[in-house]
């Protein structure tokens, strides 16, 4: 093959190059971005809040009828459930390029 077959070549020292001209988001500079603190601020409570509930309050939801050990089935599930909602919401917006 010959040298001018117009295909592509990189040259490193290109200052043509899109990563030579990309700016930095908000995200790069403070490292989590919005939706990144939100994904923290729900671990936090998921973490924090729900058990403190569970351990002050075990039989909270027996005032809607709910028996004590559903309960103490269903108060983990709430975290996880909003985790995990969570961090699919943070990562389906990282991966299309928002903001």
């Amino acid at each position: 093959m010959s040298s001018d077959d117009g295909g592509y070549v990189h040259r490193p020292g290109n200052a043509d190059s899109v990563e030579a001209e990309r700016t930095p988001t908000d995200a790069d500079s403070d490292g989590f971005g919005a939706r990144g603190w939100v994904l923290v601020g729900v671990l936090v409570a998921c973490l924090l809040v729900i058990p403190g509930v569970i351990y002050v309050r075990p039989g909270i939801l027996s005032a809607l009828g709910i028996p004590y050990i559903v309960s103490l089935l269903v108060l983990p599930l709430l975290p996880a459930a909003a985790l995990g909602l969570t961090a699919v919401w943070a990562m389906t917006a990282a991966t299309n390029g928002e903001q």
